[in-house]
């Protein structure tokens, strides 16, 4: 974003003009999220020396206009701070607005309710956050406030996701253009809370010219994905999605009924003789699986719109034995998870044509080969990418946020989702779910940037109801119909 609007300043933008569009935007979003929250109609913006500090003060000014009280914690001594925020200061003085310049901890207030608007640094920063902007973030993230950063929380490194001690803990960023590398990055999901983005006036034709680190799943992008719905529809139609479930008898059930409510018309579940099956869904048909007649399931298999294994299947020497038969003579579009992967990891296996693979992190790890608890960094994501390349696999690395890797493509985000879905069952949920879209004749990359996007917002809309505290994963398939509504929302 530096060199863009650097390369739009040359060319005659103009930074006043930019600064305007942005703190307009930025006052706009703090403006909602008081009248959606009824929120009290204090703000309180914390502004540092660089030119965040003012759009800040653009902010403030336009808040003024709406009738807010204002009042500016100038961190840095203001006559030392860039041209524009001086100016921009000047002007929201002239306004009615109020600063008061921080030296120590003692000059710190902030009132009992409100909303802080971050504008002490901007994406430019690095390093270590020293006094007096360290007691001052650490105030602010204390003070039980709303706190709103403007473009990135400050402390945030905007490259790398690394957070500085201290770093803004910020409930929404309000980004400027485009979102940064960082937001998704180490430490970045834990800091920058929900995303808003604001368009500041930056040409389109400069955006189009860069080559972005990550493309973010956003509703615009996918609504053209949604299978149709023509008025002939059958069952047949809508697919037959075949799955191998095996002793954990919850997982497989999970992904078979999310396949069913996410537009499959038929789940077949081969279950082995010996598991019996006691809350199959009426509407699962329930196959025996018996290992020594293998033909009959791979004609399922291979007549099916796609197939998933691992939820519930064990690592038993029986499940082995099974996947290293089957998978090399499956046809169709194959979504593999949980023991599934485990199973390959530790033997390699051929893999069917337009697989995709849906692991954890440490499943991720033990298929790359590679230490525990790696962090999210883009030469790891680079890696993950080759690992998709060499496979010619659709790879989804589920966690908060997802990424998805595909051949030849550029490595998509998925920002949806919610702490709630840290629960047992949830990824097997999103194996059907994905396996369902399969089915439904989508593309496996197509399917796993919706079937990602879907089940993040299924998760948000049973946070909203079940609290993330009281969420379980077959919540998740109560909220489908609101999450695949998301394209007339």
């Amino acid at each position: 974003m530096t060199y863009l609007e650097s390369e739009a300043y040359r060319d005659g933008s103009s930074p006043v003009d930019f600064m305007e569009e942005a703190g307009s935007g930025v006052a706009l979003v703090a403006h909602e999220f008081v009248e959606r929250y009824g929120l009290s109609r204090n703000i309180i913006l914390l502004c540092g020396k660089g030119n965040n500090a003012g759009d800040a003060y653009v902010a403030g000014i336009h808040l003024l206009h709406l009738e807010y009280s204002v009042h500016a914690l100038q961190v840095h001594p203001l006559l030392d701070t860039s041209e524009l925020t001086q100016k921009n200061a000047e002007r929201f003085l002239n306004e009615g607005g109020h600063i008061k310049e921080i030296k120590t901890e003692e000059d710190i207030e902030f009132p009992e309710s409100g909303l802080i608007l971050d504008g002490l640094f901007g994406t430019g920063f690095k390093g270590e956050v020293k006094d007096p902007y360290a007691f001052v973030i650490n105030a602010a993230n204390d003070s039980g406030l709303i706190i709103i950063g403007i473009d990135i929380p400050s402390g945030l490194n905007g490259e790398t996701g690394e957070a500085s001690t201290p770093t803004i803990v910020a409930t929404q960023t309000a980004t400027l253009g485009l979102p940064k590398t960082g937001f998704f990055l180490r430490d970045g999901w834990d800091h920058v809370g929900a995303l808003q983005f604001i368009d500041f006036g930056l040409p389109a034709e400069y955006i189009e010219e860069i080559e972005p680190d990550f493309e973010l799943l956003t509703a615009d992008m996918l609504i053209p994905l949604m299978p149709e719905m023509n008025r002939t529809r059958h069952k047949y139609e809508a697919g037959l999605v075949v799955g191998i479930g095996g002793p954990m008898q919850g997982a497989s059930l999970l992904s078979s009924i999310a396949a069913l409510r996410s537009g499959a018309g038929i789940v077949k579940l081969y279950v082995p003789d010996s598991v019996e099956y006691s809350a199959l869904p009426l509407e699962i048909i329930h196959i025996p699986l018996d290992p020594k007649n293998l033909k009959s399931l791979l004609r399922d298999i291979n007549k099916a719109g796609c197939c998933f294994i691992g939820p519930g299947l064990g690592t038993s020497p029986d499940a082995r034995k099974l996947l290293k038969s089957i998978l090399p003579e499956i046809e169709v579009p194959t979504v593999l998870d949980a023991d599934a992967l485990n199973i390959i990891s530790e033997t390699p296996l051929p893999l069917p044509p337009k697989t995709i693979l849906t692991p954890h992190r440490g499943e991720l790890e033990r298929l790359l080969k590679l230490p525990k608890e790696q962090k999210v960094t883009l030469d790891f994501l680079k890696v993950c990418q080759a690992y998709a390349e060499e496979l010619q696999v659709t790879l989804v690395m589920k966690g908060a946020p997802t990424f998805i890797f595909h051949p030849n493509k550029t490595i998509h985000v998925n920002s949806t989702g919610d702490p709630g879905m840290a629960t047992a069952g949830a990824g097997d949920v999103l194996t059907g779910l994905i396996a369902g879209l399969l089915a439904q004749k989508l593309q496996p990359e197509d399917a796993a940037y919706l079937g990602t996007f879907l089940h993040g917002l299924a998760g948000e809309h049973a946070s909203q109801e079940k609290t993330p505290y009281c969420m379980i994963a077959s919540d998740l398939l109560e909220y489908f119909p609101a999450a695949f509504a998301f394209e007339t929302a």
